[in-house]
């Protein structure tokens, strides 16, 4: 029999938990009930859980619950958190990755502390000097990664060649059927366009383009992102979390607008009717619940942030998240990226 995928769960990050989190574990248990390939670790103030789990009339045994009793909050700051979070759900959540005890680490709470105790407690890949924190983007053809959406403001030549060797990686465990593509996210398509950095690197992306590995397309800008000819966008954390930023405020935007539009007067409620199918495949994709889940890349084990404003449906997205990535061997994806990026 093989080994079961195990998740850690940080059941008290986030808000409104644990009530969103336990509530999204049910949802993930009710889509996989026919398979017990996995175990789902939670950690958190074990009664508190409980309690939460009979609530939601949770009877399984794909479910651990390992107590832990303090909790980080959102307004703490790394430094101050690091200092007093041994045994709050966050930490012991990554330990238990370290421990070889689980596969990958899932949280909704402070994303600023999430990624300085993963970073302590599971330490870098050696051929990495800096984590991406890459999520998911859809595309007019089906999906994309996009890396980094925050965790380093400033990048070097390098930093960019690794973020695309582990966002190509990562778009492969989640996607075996698809070739990664991989684009710097630039100010123009022309060569001549964009910084020394972004030059050197494309350069660099150039030689290592092969049909094994992934094969890079160029730049691409900014209202290309969602055109499909990429699927593995690479850029620095300060301009990747303005563009994630501004695509979710414009999703927003037009879906507020479009249902006021169309609920303003009876002609317009009319036409709703017509459309309705139509108009709630549209909606769904752009629900930003589906996507919910970043990946914490560069260390030696993967870890993903759900947003702590989710719901109960975006935290079972996240955690179905986890569950594709353990089992499209990532780990194993990123190490031969690296290997092949050091050796050419």
């Amino acid at each position: 029999m093989s080994k079961k995928i195990s998740i850690a769960i940080d059941a008290m990050g986030g808000d409104n938990s644990p009530d969103k989190t336990i509530a999204g574990v049910k949802l993930f248990l009710d889509k996989y009930k026919k398979k017990e390939d996995f175990i789902l670790n939670l950690f958190g103030n074990e009664k508190i859980i409980k309690e939460k789990i009979s609530k939601y009339n949770i009877s399984s045994n794909l479910i651990k619950i390992i107590n832990a009793e303090g909790v980080i909050s959102n307004e703490e700051s790394p430094l101050t958190a690091i200092k007093n979070s041994k045994n709050t759900s966050m930490w012991n959540c990554i330990k238990h990755q370290l421990e070889g005890k689980s596969d990958i680490s899932l949280s909704a709470g402070n994303t600023g502390v999430l990624l300085v105790i993963s970073r302590m407690i599971l330490k870098m890949i050696d051929q990495v000097s800096k984590p991406a924190l890459a999520g998911l983007w859809p595309n007019q053809n089906g999906m994309n990664v996009v890396l980094d959406l925050g965790a380093n403001i400033e990048c070097n030549d390098q930093n960019l060649v690794d973020f695309a060797e582990l966002g190509a990686a990562l778009y492969k465990s989640l996607y075996p059927k698809d070739k990664p593509k991989v684009s710097l996210l630039n100010i123009g398509s022309e060569e001549i366009k964009g910084t020394e950095t972004l030059k050197t690197a494309s350069g660099r992306l150039k030689e290592l383009s092969n049909d094994d590995n992934f094969l890079y397309i160029g730049y691409i800008e900014g209202n290309e992102i969602m055109n499909g000819i990429s699927n593995v966008i690479v850029t620095d954390g300060f301009t990747g979390n303005v563009a994630l930023k501004t695509a979710e405020g414009t999703a927003k935007f037009i879906t507020k607008n479009l249902k006021k539009s169309l609920t303003e007067n009876l002609v317009t409620k009319l036409s709703l009717i017509f459309s309705y199918f139509s108009l709630k495949k549209f909606k769904e994709k752009l629900d930003p619940r589906k996507y919910n889940g970043a990946i914490f890349l560069g260390l030696n084990g993967p870890v993903v942030k759900s947003h702590g404003g989710t719901d109960p449906i975006g935290f079972y997205h996240s955690i179905d998240l986890c569950y594709k990535i353990v089992k499209g061997n990532l780990m194993s994806q990123i190490k031969k990226n690296l290997d092949h990026s050091k050796s050419a």
